[in-house]
């Protein structure tokens, strides 16, 4: 991926908790402008850990970058604020369908106005959100925290779109939604990327449908990238597909414990 096009460079950064807790350990993302980038890897590995580094809202949970550099548009933010990095353009749609539950899903919608850099207004931004998602149309005056799962994330994407972004860092969108919600709000993301040209950093557990949307994917293991490549060839990788799919090279299910993919993974780092 070239550098040239990048709209956020992670470069060999390091995340410490509470001053002595090293988490990340010399970690290396590119987002292309205008791309969606996928971040793949069990529970525990970091993921959300780099979502926060990038927003700044490590620093809300005693943790710092403490050795590299993150930028955005060419300018170093890791020693910014989360205020600031958002004014910059940059939200985080954080796991777990987080809506303001006594205020119906159009205040919800209007809080995210209030970061929004200068452009559309209030109004031209409710009728994009609207246009994407109608079914939030239809339960605008609905109190957000009696709709359904699937409406409340809808309603988080687009409370983030109404900060007018450039950057959406993504976290977990499909968490606990039933498959044709999940396959929805997929569809709408890539529509967002392609006709809004908002760059997309997706942290996902499922891999094959984050590998289907996003063009290229790093693959993270206990705080380091193991792993990178276009998603075209990782969805063929024998240890993706064992580990992360759960296929065998026969199309047959297999279980986890059964993939040696520590030993395979010595030769990635190497």
């Amino acid at each position: 991926m070239s550098e040239q096009e990048a709209i956020l460079k992670i470069n060999n950064i390091e995340v410490k908790y509470h001053e002595v807790i090293l988490v990340i350990k010399g970690v290396s993302i590119n987002v292309p402008k205008g791309g969606i980038v996928a971040l793949l890897g069990a529970n525990g590995a970091g993921k959300s850990t780099i979502l926060k580094a990038v927003s700044g809202l490590l620093k809300h949970e005693d943790g710092e970058v403490t050795d590299g550099s993150i930028e955005f548009m060419g300018e170093r933010i890791d020693r910014m604020g989360p205020e600031k990095i958002a004014k910059k353009g940059i939200v985080q749609v954080i796991e777990g369908r987080r809506v303001f539950e006594h205020l119906t899903v159009e205040q919800n919608l209007k809080v995210g106005a209030h970061m929004k850099k200068l452009g559309r207004s209030i109004k031209e931004g409710l009728e994009m959100v609207y246009h994407y998602f109608p079914r939030l149309r239809e339960k605008r005056t609905e109190t957000a925290g009696f709709i359904s799962g699937g409406e409340q994330q809808m309603t988080v994407v687009g409370r983030a779109l109404m900060t007018n972004p450039q950057l959406i860092l993504l976290d977990e969108p499909s968490m606990g939604l039933a498959p044709l919600l999940i396959h929805e709000i997929f569809n709408i993301i890539t529509k967002l990327n392609e006709e809004e040209k908002i760059s997309i950093l997706l942290v996902e557990q499922n891999a094959k449908l984050a590998l289907n949307v996003a063009p290229h994917a790093y693959v993270m293991e206990n705080g380091r990238i193991v792993m990178d490549d276009s998603s075209e060839k990782l969805l063929q990788n024998p240890d993706i597909k064992d580990f992360y799919l759960g296929l065998t090279d026969v199309g047959g299910r297999k279980s986890f414990r059964n993939v040696k993919h520590y030993k395979r993974r010595k030769r990635w780092i190497t």
